[in-house]
């Protein structure tokens, strides 16, 4: 089993849920941060998303920003395999950020 410390960047550039992270069925995650950031003066809603294995996605974040960055999750989150995070924008184009994790590889793993 081997842990990797990792970060994913990201632009949504339209207003439909982006993943921003999945796991593989191999690995575990423990995410750290998802930040965004909109630099000019107008609201801009943004939600994060968990999708657990394929299921529908769950709001679990949200920030109102304004020149401004947030961090749009609160605490750390664990996510299992086949898990993913999205982010979603009320505005296409105007904002970018990056998630920070810790992947755990458990592909090598016996039994």
């Amino acid at each position: 089993m081997a842990n990797f410390f990792k970060s994913n960047t990201f632009n949504l550039s339209t207003t439909n849920a982006t993943t921003v992270l999945s796991v593989s069925t191999s690995s575990v995650a423990i995410v750290k941060t998802v930040q965004a950031v909109h630099d000019t003066a107008s609201n801009i809603d943004t939600d994060l998303f968990l999708i657990k294995n394929g299921a529908s996605a769950v709001q679990i974040g949200h920030a109102q920003l304004n020149k401004s960055t947030a961090n749009l999750l609160v605490d750390t989150l664990n996510l299992e395999a086949g898990d993913a995070i999205s982010v979603q924008a009320s505005s296409a184009n105007v904002v970018s950020g990056a998630v920070t994790y810790m992947l755990i590889d458990r592909s090598q793993e016996n039994g």
